[in-house]
Formats: structure tokens, C-alpha cells, sequence
């Protein structure tokens, strides 16, 4: 075996991987098949990639893209391994996005890869960071994206962005109020999707232009509001206010109220206790 995938996250019509391949010139490419719409970002190595689209070579910040039910061979002739994040897509969730992407007609991929695009870096590094954070939370929005800039670049459509409508606006108002409600469970952007009538993509796109963020930042902002407020306000374990918040573990809730808040949520809470002394003096 020269290659071990770890799924990363996973949801209904999705799921995302992170495949590592230690094949080289002497290993012998067979032939796989692509079950589901693939669309995987090359971090690390080279390699040949041959599908019914082509054949071309991949090399860190290329996107390889694969159809559903297609066959496909990967060979390193000219280098040892390789590392992907790879996105798969059934074909109902892909049609959904598909559908979401303005000019985009064709539920199916011409090119077997995007090259390395300056446009798709900032995307591509996003995942990555996502991957060495352990964040299984942010890959459903970052698959969504990934795919739809796939499909909007090799279809060739000029991006489209219309301001969101009275409608749309109302959406995302109720799609607010749902995850405020229930912040401290799991919130799928698909479900947000479904209760309003969406496909995930367009609801994704048309949340970010309404409330500036995109929803799972917005549940993530929620949370550690809410933290940090029971933090000031409670004596309770620092783990029980993670974890009541809807953290799955200590140390993504400390990881994540440092870099947002700037400080450990010990050293946070020991201010609570400083603040009425400074006062006394100001």
C-alpha cells in the first residue's frame, strides 16, 4: 500500500481527506476510479495524473479534478510522494453547488486540473492551515469553496456578484437567529441551507456579503463570546465553560480564545479580579 487516507470531516453528499502517497518511480500506477466529483489540492510532491480529461503533472498548489464514475492513474516517475487535501462530492451535493455558481452549466469537469492560480492561493493556504489545526469544522465551507472556484474557473464564466436581495437579506437574518439559538451544538451548513431554501453555496456566498463572515466564523464568534462572558461572570472550570459552549475538546478552546481574544482564558479571568483595583487608582 502506498498510500493512507485520513478522513478529515465528513458530511451528508461530502466528505474531505487528507491522502498521503509514498510511491515512486519503481511502483507500477494501476488503475483507481473516482466513486464521487473530486477535487483535491496538492500540498506537497509531484506527480502524473491520467483521467479521461487527459493526462498532466500536479504540483503543490495545483488542483486535481476528477468526474464521477471516471477512471484515473497516478504515477511518479519523476519523484517520490505526494500530499492532497482531497474534497469528494456525491453527485446530488455537486449539482447543488453547481447550481449555485452563476454561468456554470455542466455537471462535469473538461480539465483534469486547475495550475497553480494566484487567485486560488489564499484558499489553498486556508485549507492547509485548517488541516495542521485539526479544525474538522471549517472544511465543509472550505470544500464548498473549493469546488465552486473550480467549477467557476474551468467553465469559464466571469464571476458574478450581485448584492443580496430583500430576500436574501432575511435568510440570513433567520439563519443568524438559529445559530445564536443553538450555538452550542453542531450547526451543518447544509441544514442552514436546507431551512432556507438554498443551495449551500449561494447561502454561503450571500451570508458572507450580509453579515461579513462566513457562518461557521459567525458560530465560532458565538461561542467564544459566550465563553468568555460566563468566564467574567462564573467560577466554573475553565473545561466546563469549553466544552458548555459547544467546544468538542480543552485545547481547541484555548487555541482558539488566544488567537481571537489575545490572551489564555486563565489570564483572562485573572483580570476579572484586577480590573476594580486599577479603577480605585485611574
Amino acid at each position: 500500500m502506498t498510500a493512507t487516507t485520513h478522513t478529515l470531516a465528513s458530511g451528508p453528499g461530502w466528505h474531505v481527506a487528507d491522502v498521503i502517497c509514498t510511491a515512486g518511480a519503481g511502483d507500477r500506477p494501476f488503475e483507481e476510479e473516482h466513486r464521487d466529483f473530486c477535487v483535491a489540492a496538492v500540498t506537497g510532491g509531484t506527480f502524473r495524473y491520467r483521467a479521461q480529461q487527459g493526462t498532466t503533472m500536479l504540483a503543490p498548489g495545483a488542483l486535481l479534478l476528477g468526474n464521477s464514475g471516471t477512471c484515473y492513474e497516478c504515477g511518479h516517475e519523476h519523484g517520490s510522494g505526494d500530499r492532497c487535501l482531497s474534497f469528494h462530492f456525491g453527485a446530488a451535493y455537486m449539482e447543488r453547488i453547481v447550481a449555485g455558481v452563476p454561468g456554470a452549466r455542466r455537471l462535469a469537469f473538461d480539465a483534469a486540473r486547475l495550475p497553480p492560480l494566484p487567485a486560488l492561493a489564499p484558499l489553498l493556504a486556508e485549507a492547509e492551515a485548517a488541516r495542521e489545526r485539526a479544525d474538522a469544522g471549517a472544511f465543509e465551507e472550505l470544500g464548498l469553496r473549493m469546488a465552486a472556484a473550480a467549477v467557476e474557473t474551468v467553465s469559464g464564466a466571469p464571476p458574478v456578484r450581485r448584492a443580496p436581495s430583500r430576500r436574501d437579506q432575511k435568510r440570513v437574518a433567520e439563519a443568524v437567529r438559529r445559530i445564536e439559538m443553538d450555538a452550542d451544538g453542531p450547526v451543518s451548513l447544509s441544514a442552514l441551507a436546507d431551512e432556507t431554501a438554498t443551495s449551500p453555496y449561494h447561502f454561503l456566498r450571500i451570508f458572507r456579503q450580509v453579515a461579513g463572515m462566513t457562518p461557521y466564523q459567525f458560530l465560532l464568534k458565538t461561542r467564544l463570546h459566550r465563553a468568555a462572558m460566563r468566564l467574567r461572570l462564573s467560577d466554573d472550570a475553565i473545561s466546563a465553560v469549553a466544552f458548555d459552549a459547544g467546544f468538542n475538546d480543552l485545547s481547541t478552546f484555548n487555541r482558539r480564545f488566544r488567537r481571537d481574544m489575545g490572551e489564555t482564558p486563565g489570564n483572562y479571568r485573572a483580570r476579572r479580579s484586577i480590573a476594580p483595583v486599577c479603577a480605585r487608582f485611574g
